[in-house]
This record gives C-alpha cells, sequence and structure tokens, in this order.
C-alpha cells in the first residue's frame, strides 16, 4: 500500500514563480510532517478536453513538466488521464476515492479559490468539511504576486504573445524553453546553405512565433549558441503547421533522434513572408548575425534533464 502523502493539485503548466512557491511550501510541510511530496495533475489539460479549440497553448508538454517537478524536488507525480469519466466524478467521488483512498493525502496544500469535480461544484469549503470527517489536514495557499500582478500561466503566455521573452523570464524564474526530438524535415535549410535541426513539437499551436536568438541544449557535451525560426514559415509552407528549426553556430555532426531544449533568450524579429528565397538567405544571414551579437556574454544555466520521465512519475487512477 502506498505511504500517505502531502499533496497539491493542479495543471501546473509552465512550471512558473506562482507554482514553484507552491512547490516549496509544499515539500516543507512535507517535511514537518515526515511526509512525501506529491502533485496531482492532469493529462490532457482539462480544458483541452472539454473545448479544444479554444483551449489556451501549452507552455509545457508533460515531459517538460515531469522533468521540472523533478528538478524542484517534488517526491511523486500523479498524472491523472483526464476523460469523461474523471470529468464526472461528484466532489464527494474525488474526496473519498481520489484523494483519501487512492492517493492517500494526509495533507492537502491548494489555494482557496480552488475548485473541483463535476460542474466545479467542489470549493475549499467542502474540501475543509470533508477534512475532519476523512483525517487529512487542508492548508491554503495565498495568492502569488509580482509588480502588483498575479503570476499565472495565462501571464506568461501573454507575455510570450507579446514578444517579451524579459517579462516572461521574470514570471518563469528562467528562460521560456521547448524540448523535443530532432526529425527529418524537407532540408530545405540545407540547400539554402543554413541546415537547420527540425525539432517535434507536440502541439501546433505555440505560445509565440517568430525568429529568435536561442541556446540549445542536448546537441552535444555544452550549450551551443544558435538561432531559431518558430511558425509557420510562410515563405515556403502553407500546410499550417507549426514547426521549431534551429540552426546551430559553428557545429557539424547528426542531430537526428537527439532530444534538444531549446532556451528563448531574445527575439529577433516577427514572421516574414518574403518575395523570394534570395531574399530569405539574405534576411537568415542577418538574423544570424544579431543572434550572435545578441548571444555574446549571455550566462549559461543549467537545465532539468529531460530525457526521462522522472522515476516518481504515476498514473493516478481515479477507481
Amino acid at each position: 500500500m502506498p505511504r500517505p502523502v502531502a499533496l497539491t493539485i493542479g495543471n501546473f503548466d509552465g512550471i512558473h514563480r506562482g507554482h514553484q512557491a507552491v512547490l516549496a511550501r509544499l515539500m516543507a510541510e512535507a517535511r514537518a510532517r515526515g511526509l512525501p511530496s506529491a502533485v496531482l495533475t492532469f493529462e490532457p489539460h482539462p480544458r483541452e478536453f472539454f473545448d479544444p479549440q479554444h483551449a489556451p497553448t501549452r507552455l509545457t508538454s508533460l515531459r517538460e513538466k515531469l522533468a521540472l517537478l523533478e528538478a524542484i524536488g517534488v517526491d511523486i507525480v500523479h498524472v491523472q488521464h483526464f476523460d469523461r469519466a474523471f470529468a464526472s466524478l461528484t466532489a464527494e467521488e474525488f474526496i473519498d476515492p481520489v484523494l483519501v483512498r487512492n492517493l492517500r493525502a494526509k495533507l492537502v496544500l491548494i489555494g482557496d479559490d480552488f475548485c473541483f469535480g463535476a460542474k466545479r461544484a467542489g470549493n475549499f469549503a467542502l474540501l475543509e468539511q470533508a477534512s475532519r470527517e476523512k483525517g487529512y489536514e487542508l492548508v491554503a495557499m495565498p495568492t502569488i504576486g509580482d509588480a502588483g500582478q498575479r503570476i499565472s500561466s495565462s501571464a506568461v503566455r501573454d507575455a510570450l504573445r507579446a514578444g517579451n521573452l524579459a517579462r516572461a523570464r521574470e514570471l518563469l524564474g528562467r528562460h521560456y524553453s521547448m524540448t523535443g526530438r530532432v526529425i527529418r524535415g524537407r532540408q530545405l535549410g540545407r540547400e539554402l546553405g543554413w541546415p537547420t535541426a527540425n525539432v517535434q513539437l507536440r502541439h501546433n499551436r505555440p505560445p509565440l512565433t517568430g525568429i529568435f536568438a536561442v541556446r540549445v541544449h542536448g546537441a552535444d557535451s555544452g550549450p551551443r549558441d544558435a538561432v531559431a525560426s518558430l511558425g509557420y514559415r510562410p515563405t515556403v509552407e502553407d500546410e499550417g503547421r507549426a514547426l521549431l528549426e534551429v540552426y546551430l553556430f559553428d557545429f557539424a555532426g547528426d542531430l537526428y533522434g537527439k532530444l534538444l531544449t531549446v532556451e528563448l533568450l531574445h527575439k529577433l524579429r516577427d514572421e516574414e513572408k518574403f518575395d523570394s528565397l534570395d531574399a530569405l538567405k539574405t534576411q537568415i544571414a542577418r538574423d544570424c548575425d544579431d543572434a550572435r551579437r545578441l548571444l555574446r556574454g549571455e550566462a549559461v544555466r543549467p537545465l532539468p534533464s529531460l530525457d526521462r520521465e522522472p522515476l516518481g512519475a504515476s498514473l493516478a487512477r481515479a477507481r
């Protein structure tokens, strides 16, 4: 039988500074009681399940989320498959079979505006009332703000959408990054003189688009400066699928199949449709020069390992 845990619940998309504060509090409360810290999160995001056409763009893939949670120090991550059966659980059904019997929560840490269960009928007051009967401790976590603004996944998306990578970095506590495996593309970059690595995106709606000065981890023994195009390649494509292409400076090697993490450090410009491939080539050369200039002197920061799922990750079953 699994050990009792100190538990928090949420989507944790992006693992921004607000999430980090919740997790730090969780781990402190867990240590004080001799319990492992645990997170219950959902896949897919509930809003993707209910309204996929209008759901917010993902900030992190499941792999990225799990790696970040492990790097922070969370002991156990339960990933609940969010489907119709789980969505239909009443608030009371969520508390007893899921929270108490399945996850064995002895301490539950949530925000006082947390809602759960079918039609979001459950709230903090219901959890507090049930805690006395079910034998778990309930702890409220206040909202975390920055410069008078609530730190949230939505605020990070807004900053990224505006191309404000500096603000996104403030909210995240790190550079925004994307991770994926290198797959074979059309090799048009090679034909143009800039062979690019095509990084597979798990979701077709990135939270930002454009041309960026980036730092790439996973290509070889150390990070590599590079320039990246993230978007829909309007000059050469008409398929409507988002692509992340990265040109690594002063690099020669086979990247196919490698798992790369691309940190977006500076936005150079928006995507643009050029009249000819020659005009595109001229602009790429300018982009490379601009990216090299901006990346000089940028400190290299360690990243969490993203090449495997954390050992503590498991699939939480509703029943």
